[in-house]
């Protein structure tokens, strides 16, 4: 704002008015009362201007009913301030919550600290402009530039302050999630390394006792039967590493897809191992809701349960059979929504004692009871997975046999509500 503009607005040039520490200025009274009334419509060219900075879809910058009744709060949370004559930011602690919030957000969407910093600075030059468009507009007898100043610089701090808080936050976050991927890296490393070194040092012995003038053909066969279940093992964990190397990209870079196609593609993966045991690999389509999902997270996830269930078939039975099912649950006030997903067998089950340790390292349930090869890598792959990314996987077993392997992502768009809403009502509605 210019000069003119100000000696315009102003009632005396000559005689500037200071504003009391214990009462705001008329003009601080205004415009607190005019961003109060057009907080919607500033939130609205906020969205704008962030859409078209960033690769995040309209509806996730704000995704939820709660965000976009919470963001307009953190405007009214400036308006407050303005007003409130002599009262220190510190005083303003909702507003500090409300822009930390939104740091949770933005670090969940994988944003990073420029993008936030410019979505802030957008923020300022909206407000700005948007006063300076209210200062314009009022009448003469509003303000003094004395007042205009004190405005000017309360929003500022206001602004200021909200910025501090929400990248505090975030970066707060950024380097919690850190230190948990370190430790789980140097933990998954441990296992992996030690799982290497066995397979290598099998494929190794192997073949050197190949090398053997002794070796009959009998023998023969069963050292090369030694060299191919470690070198599959083998090829199992780097399929789990390059799996989990994806599972580490951030939110803009990971590769969505519905839930049937992910699921679609296992059961593709896993045909002719599933054919080779005699196992029908089937999907419950009815139950897959058409929501996205994360398919790197989703597919090591459930090929390892699929595999599990074709390894692990009863062959006293003449139908075996693995089912890849799915439950969108509703949000309530109670509990957050979740998306279940579950893979049912009608295989030999989990013995009761080994049950409890199923998930552990290295653990393998059936190591003495089929002579079925495996890393003992798998589940506790599966629950590493699951819990980096705020979900949980485990196991059921029916009263009437085999074994049912679940994990479950935390669901939180409203999308996902209502679709789950819907998918409740039906049978109620068919049943009607």
């Amino acid at each position: 704002m210019d000069a003119s503009t100000i000696q315009g607005i102003t009632m005396s040039d000559q005689v500037p008015r200071t504003t009391s520490s214990a009462e705001p200025s008329r003009l601080a009274r205004h415009l607190a009362g005019e961003l109060r009334q057009a907080r919607s419509d500033v939130v609205k060219r906020w969205l704008e201007r962030i859409v078209a900075r960033v690769t995040v879809d309209a509806g996730q910058v704000f995704p939820t009913d709660k965000l976009l009744d919470h963001v307009p709060l953190l405007v009214d949370g400036i308006a407050d301030y303005l007003e409130a004559a002599g009262q220190d930011i510190d005083g303003h602690g909702a507003m500090e919550a409300k822009a930390m919030e939104l740091g949770a957000l933005r670090h969940a969407q994988g944003f990073d600290a420029y993008q936030i910093l410019k979505e802030h600075e957008i923020l300022s030059g909206i407000l700005f402009t948007f006063l300076r468009e209210a200062l314009d507009a009022a009448q003469s007898s509003v303000a003094t530039p004395t007042d205009v100043a004190e405005s000017w610089q309360r929003v500022a701090d206001a602004t200021d302050r909200i910025r501090q808080a929400t990248m505090t936050h975030f970066l707060r976050m950024a380097g919690e999630e850190v230190r948990l991927r370190e430790e789980r890296l140097r933990r998954f490393n441990r296992m992996v390394s030690h799982e290497l070194k066995n397979r290598v040092g099998a494929l190794r012995g192997a073949a050197a006792l190949l090398k053997e003038s002794w070796v009959n053909p009998a023998q023969a066969v069963q050292f090369l039967r030694i060299i191919e279940q470690n070198g599959d093992d083998l090829q199992r964990v780097l399929e789990n590493l390059d799996a989990l190397s994806h599972l580490d990209r951030d939110a803009r870079q990971k590769h969505n897809v519905v839930l049937p196609a992910a699921a679609t593609e296992v059961v593709r993966q896993l045909r002719d191992a599933a054919s080779l045991s005699h196992v029908e690999v089937r999907m419950d389509e009815a139950t897959l809701p058409e929501v996205e999902v994360d398919a790197a997270a989703v597919e090591l996830c459930l090929a390892n349960y699929v595999s599990n269930a074709i390894k692990y078939s009863d062959p006293a039975k003449g139908v075996r059979w693995a089912e890849i099912s799915a439950e969108l649950v509703a949000s309530t006030p109670e509990h957050e929504g979740e998306l279940i997903i579950r893979v049912k067998d009608n295989g030999l089950g989990v013995p009761t004692d080994a049950r409890p340790r199923l998930f552990e390292q290295f653990f393998r349930a059936h190591a003495t009871i089929v002579p079925a090869e495996g890393t003992g890598l798998g589940l506790n792959i599966v629950k590493e997975t699951m819990e980096s990314l705020g979900g949980r996987a485990w196991a059921e077993f029916p009263d009437e046999g085999g074994s049912v392997f679940a994990i479950a992502f935390p669901s939180r768009r409203e999308e996902d509500s209502t679709l789950a809403t819907e998918s409740d009502a039906a049978p109620a509605m068919a049943e009607g």
